[in-house]
């Protein structure tokens, strides 16, 4: 990663009020860039979890609301950045079950706009973020970037859309663009939504955790980790139309994330299975295991913090700040 390269530089994070966005407008802030986040427009006037960024790094970011399916409002934000990282989309997949139309607009007419306005405002890299969910449950491990993508919920079949939409803008309009697939992020921020928040919220206010499927095996990436990995891969030349996986290449049940938790935090609670956590069974993703060595090669990313010690680091933010949970801002 290059000290200097984001020094003066004007950027745009869609999706900057969500939990890896938050997380990468703090770094680039920190690196010296130019920050506007764009942020979906709501009545509150909510910037989501920017509101919680330091105020030495909040009050250098230029907010902008709007809504992605507003093709004017994505080239208004976009003018005069020469990077732009995708990140906006509606991602909880129990959310995509009920409400699909939504989804799909958002996710895929939503990245649309983006690669549009990219390409008429000329930016000199877009980085489109993808999901490790467009694989659906592995065929094959490691799940190389060329395993087969599966739609097994409305969210992941807008996900391999908007990819789909990204790759047919590199080839045909030669649009400078790239895809993250990250595996499953966490840290501090993350809401319960995400399973990990899940079991440490639980595990600190009660003696029974409940949580989905328990045997689903996942790869997890600490949330500074899939950062470098966008800094990284905007900073690379040379990589226009690639897709790059970002996880560790480790895996871990849920079960057994559930024990090496309350083996860190010194509790015993009983864990039990919730039935309004599971999918339908053909919905399910069993495993997700990533081969990161293209990103490895390509983009010399390498994820620096182990499972324990992202572990560790999460249940202390979780903890300091259990109050934010128990009021709901960190329940969606």
């Amino acid at each position: 990663m290059r000290e200097t390269f984001w020094r003066g530089r004007r950027v745009l994070v869609t999706g900057a009020g969500g939990f890896i966005g938050s997380h990468l407008v703090e770094s680039l802030v920190a690196q010296g860039a130019h920050v506007r986040a764009f942020v979906r427009y709501n009545s509150r006037g909510s910037l989501g979890l920017l509101h919680q960024l330091p105020m030495s790094v909040g009050s250098q970011v230029e907010a902008v609301f709007g809504d992605l399916r507003d093709l004017v409002a994505v080239e208004q934000a976009m003018r005069g950045v020469s990077h732009v990282f995708h990140l906006g989309a509606l991602i909880a997949i129990p959310y995509s079950y009920q409400h699909p139309v939504e989804v799909v607009e958002s996710n895929i007419i939503g990245t649309l706009n983006v690669l549009q306005a990219a390409r008429s405002t000329g930016v000199e890299r877009l980085v489109h973020t993808s999901s490790s969910e467009v694989y659906g449950t592995a065929l094959q491990v490691p799940i190389g970037e060329g395993h087969p993508l599966q739609g097994q919920s409305p969210y992941s079949a807008s996900k391999i859309g908007a990819d789909k939409l990204a790759e047919s803008f590199f080839r045909s309009y030669g649009l400078p663009v790239v895809t993250l697939r990250p595996f499953n992020t966490y840290g501090p921020r993350q809401s319960t939504r995400a399973v990990i928040p899940a079991i440490i919220t639980q595990a600190l206010t009660s003696d029974v955790v409940r949580i989905g499927n328990l045997e689903a095996r996942r790869d997890l990436t600490y949330v500074s980790d899939t950062v470098l990995g966008f800094v990284k891969v905007a900073e690379t030349e040379g990589v226009a139309g690639e897709t790059f996986n970002l996880g560790t290449g480790q895996e871990v049940s849920i079960a057994e994330l559930a024990r090496e938790i309350f083996a860190l935090m010194g509790k015993t609670p009983t864990l039990e299975v919730e039935p309004a956590r599971l999918r339908p069974e053909e919905s399910e993703v069993h495993r997700l295991l990533s081969d990161n060595r293209y990103a490895r090669e390509m983009l010399d990313w390498t994820p620096r913090v182990s499972l324990r010690e992202g572990l560790l680091q999460t249940i202390e933010w979780i903890a300091g700040h259990l109050d934010l949970y128990q009021s709901g801002i960190y329940q969606i």
